[in-house]
């Protein structure tokens, strides 16, 4: 019987998002399939969080395109990119947390070309006067990834409603970035 390979990682991400420490045999068993099985197409742990890493990476470009970063004010983009990040928002909260993905050489350039298109959309809303300019882009994409992963750990864990993610990660978010008139 082939093994589905997506399968398996989806649901490796929704066991992980919920128990990060999860064990590979947690892992088989939240799949359906024998550890052994699960060792044939990931050869531990950390095979199978890069097989995740790139599953994250490729749904937050997907969210990306489907966003439209171009389209309308940079607000507007903001909230929409929140909207369609969403359904990854509980991978990247795990992968958020895996420091592994973020040290020495091996880091995946993925991560890299999510953080030049998110802040772009940062940059042109700051020379559109949309955007305070005291927070640097780097800055504000980097509260965006913490607020997304918050907002999922939130959601998960029942202390908010799922209907109020993007509203509220938009609203804080934009609420610090915004420029505001000076009296």
């Amino acid at each position: 019987m082939a093994v589905d390979r997506d399968h398996v990682l989806r649901s490796a991400a929704a066991l992980l998002t919920r128990k990060s420490t999860s064990t590979m045999d947690e892992v088989a068993k939240a799949a359906g399939i024998s550890r052994a099985t699960l060792h044939r197409h990931f050869a531990g742990r950390d095979a199978l969080v890069r097989a995740l890493e790139a599953l994250g990476i490729a749904e937050c470009e997907a969210a990306l395109d489907a966003a439209r970063l171009d389209e309308g004010s940079a607000s507007e983009a903001v909230r929409r990119l929140v909207r369609e990040i969403e359904p990854a928002a509980g991978l990247l909260a795990f992968l958020y947390t895996e420091n592994q993905l973020f040290e020495g050489e091996g880091q995946n350039e993925g991560w890299t070309r999510l953080d030049v298109r998110i802040a772009a959309l940062f940059r042109r809303g700051q020379a559109s006067g949309e955007f305070r300019i005291d927070l640097t882009p780097a800055w504000l994409t980097e509260a965006l990834y913490g607020l997304m992963a918050s907002g999922a750990w939130a959601v998960q864990e029942g202390r908010v409603a799922a209907k109020d993610f993007t509203h509220m990660i938009a609203e804080l978010l934009l609420g610090g970035a915004l420029r505001r008139e000076e009296p």
